[in-house]
């Protein structure tokens, strides 16, 4: 008989998320006097980072968080984008600072970022918030990977005590969460390049987060039956978006699994809407 999975809807689950920050956000807001803020520095043009700064600037005017964005020529310097960044560290009325990536100069990035407040924070890359997760200390977690822990528990699936397989360990994604998998009680294994036997891992999960960046690179044979399985790819191909499952095949085994458009996606500007209310509720304490 074939099985038949459950989609985790990560728009639906977004849109629910966000309803419940548009209550803190205006809560907050009662109490303080001004809305949560979240500024935005956008530098070049690069076309896909446009249309991320838009989103997330429509983002937070859905849910009450007033935006600052912030555009700046390709050809502006690395002192100008960190003097830009330390008067926002010092601005009362920003909350949140998220430099949109990738820089042109994709050689400045991590020194450019290690600017930020870590209080400021809200994409989660600096090394103290890095390294506060790695501690289980509180934190502002890197957005995409909180999002997949609240997809995985929006399936009710339980997360403590099982085998969590990570393919994938960048730093944006596998190995932070890897930390929040631990934090859940979860038994981790994170795959990679080298890893020898990852097929035979793979297959041993119960839960299986892809974040590897190849289309579709996980097949229906590295997948144990009754497993949840987490795409985070976005791979475009011929004007179409994959993700790092093979969805048709994948799906015939999981119990739940993400889609790709509509699974992970979503649920990363939602997180990073978490992450700037969570900041200004610390901040102004």
């Amino acid at each position: 008989m074939t099985n038949r999975p459950k989609i985790i809807d990560g728009k639906a689950l977004s849109q629910k998320i966000r309803s419940e920050l548009k209550t803190k956000a205006a809560a907050f807001e009662a109490s303080h006097n001004r809305k949560a803020g979240l500024a935005v520095i956008l530098v070049g043009e690069d076309s896909a980072s446009q249309i991320y700064v838009r989103n997330k600037i429509t983002a937070c005017e859905e849910v009450g968080i007033r935006s600052f964005a912030h555009y700046l020529p390709k050809e502006t310097g690395k002192d100008d984008i960190i003097e830009l960044i330390e008067a926002l560290n010092s601005d009362n009325s920003v909350d949140g600072i998220l430099v949109q990536l990738p820089l042109p100069d994709k050689s400045v990035e991590n020194e450019i970022l290690e600017h930020v407040s870590p209080f400021k924070d809200v994409d989660g890359f600096h090394a103290v918030n890095a390294g506060n997760l790695l501690l289980g200390n509180q934190c502002l977690a890197a957005c995409t990977p909180s999002g997949v822990i609240e997809l995985i528990k929006s399936a009710g699936t339980e997360i403590s005590g099982k085998h969590a397989v990570v393919i994938g360990r960048s730093n944006i994604v596998g190995k932070p969460v890897a930390m929040l998998l631990l934090q859940e009680n979860a038994t981790v294994t994170v795959c990679h390049s080298k890893t020898r036997n990852l097929k035979d891992i793979a297959k041993d999960a119960d839960i299986l987060v892809v974040a590897i960046g190849k289309k579709e690179f996980v097949t229906a044979d590295m997948v144990k039956v009754g497993a949840v399985v987490i795409d985070v790819g976005m791979n475009r191909h011929d004007g179409k978006l994959y993700g790092d499952v093979k969805f048709d095949e994948v799906s015939e085994k999981a119990a739940f699994i993400t889609p790709v458009p509509g699974g992970v996606g979503p649920m990363t500007i939602t997180m990073l809407l978490n992450n700037t209310i969570k900041a200004a509720e610390r901040g102004s304490k």
